[in-house]
C-alpha cells in the first residue's frame, strides 16, 4: 500500500510543475521555468504481463530550453532492485516520447538519499553502456526553511522541505514558517499545501504539531484536514461536558467519588460507556457501580 508520505513527496511536483526549476537549483542543475505542463500517463506497462509504473510524469515546456520528461520517484527506503527499474522508466519514455527524461528522486531519510544519488552503470567495466545519475532532493541537500518571510518566497519549495526534513530536529520550527507563511497566501494555494504536509509527515510525531498549527495558525481555513480536527475538538467538548453531568449527578445525589472514579469518568472519550454512565448514575449507591458490565 502506497504511504502518505510517498504520495506527497511526488504529488507536490503535479500540484507545482515550476517547484522543479526551484529543487533543480538547490540540486546544483539549471533547468528553465516550465511555460507549459503536460501531465502524462504514469503507466509504463508493456504488452507482456509486466507493470511497470513511475509515480509522477510530466512533460515540461520552457522558453530556454528544450522540452523534457520529469519522471519523479518517492523512494522510502534503499531498494537494490530499483536502479534497473529507473533505467528502464528512462529509456522507455526516451523510446516512447523522443524527448529527454530526467529523473527526480525525493527521499525523507539521508541513507536512503545518498543510495539513490550513487551512479549506476549498466554494461563491462572496461566501458558502461548506460549510467544512471538521477538528481536526488532529500534531507542531506534540501533547504531548512525555519524563516516564514523565506517560506513566503516559494510556499511549495517550503512544503518540500518539510516533507524531506520530518525526521530533522528542526522540524517544528520549519512547520510554523510554513504555517505563518500560509496564513497569508490565497485558500487557492493553501489548501493543496497543508494537505499535502499532512500526507508528507505521515503518522510522525511533527503530524501532530502541524494538526496543532491548522487548528490555531489556520483556523479559518476549510479542508479537510482542518474539518477533521474541528470535529475531534467537538467530540472532546461533548465528551468532557457528558462526564461532567455524570459527576454532578453523583455528587447531588451524595454519593463518595474515589480519584480513580473520577479519573476514569473525565478521562473517557467513548460517547457510547459515557452514555451508560450517565444513565446509572441516577439509581447507582456507588461511584464504581457504574462501570458495571451487567
Amino acid at each position: 500500500m502506497v504511504s502518505a508520505p510517498h504520495e506527497a513527496m511526488h504529488r507536490i511536483f503535479q500540484e507545482y510543475p515550476g517547484l522543479f526549476s526551484r529543487v533543480s537549483e538547490v540540486l546544483g542543475v539549471n533547468f528553465s521555468p516550465p511555460t507549459s505542463v503536460t501531465i502524462l500517463p504514469t503507466d509504463l506497462t508493456e504488452s507482456r504481463p509486466v507493470e511497470r509504473r513511475v509515480d509522477t510524469l510530466m512533460r515540461l515546456e520552457t522558453e530556454n530550453d528544450e522540452p523534457l520528461l520529469l519522471a519523479v520517484e518517492a523512494q522510502g527506503k534503499k531498494d537494490l532492485d530499483k536502479p534497473a527499474s529507473w533505467m528502464y522508466y528512462l529509456s522507455y519514455l526516451y523510446a516512447k516520447y523522443k524527448v529527454q527524461p530526467v529523473l527526480l528522486v525525493v527521499c525523507q531519510d539521508r541513507a536512503t538519499a545518498e543510495w539513490a544519488a550513487h551512479p549506476v552503470h549498466i554494461g563491462p567495466r572496461q566501458w558502461s553502456s548506460l549510467t544512471l545519475r538521477p538528481l536526488v532532493a532529500g534531507p542531506h541537500n534540501m533547504p531548512l526553511i525555519t524563516n516564514a518571510a523565506e517560506a513566503r518566497k516559494d510556499l511549495a519549495l517550503a512544503t518540500l522541505s518539510a516533507i524531506t526534513h520530518a525526521d530533522d530536529p528542526d522540524i517544528g520550527a520549519i512547520l510554523k514558517s510554513l504555517s505563518a507563511a500560509l496564513r497569508e497566501a490565497p485558500e487557492s494555494l493553501t489548501g493543496p499545501l497543508v494537505e499535502l504536509t499532512a500526507q508528507g509527515l505521515g503518522k510522525r510525531p511533527a503530524a501532530q504539531q502541524w494538526r496543532n498549527l491548522v487548528a490555531v495558525d489556520l483556523s479559518f481555513y476549510t479542508s479537510p484536514l482542518s474539518e477533521e480536527i474541528r470535529d475531534e475538538g467537538r467530540a472532546e467538548g461533548r465528551a468532557a461536558s457528558r462526564a461532567e453531568d455524570i459527576l454532578l449527578i453523583l455528587e447531588q445525589r451524595g454519593v463518595e467519588i474515589s480519584d480513580d472514579a473520577r479519573e476514569r469518568i473525565t478521562s473517557c472519550e467513548d460517547s457510547d460507556s459515557l452514555r451508560e454512565w450517565f444513565l446509572r448514575s441516577i439509581t447507582v449507591s456507588s461511584a464504581e457501580e457504574i462501570f458495571s458490565t451487567e
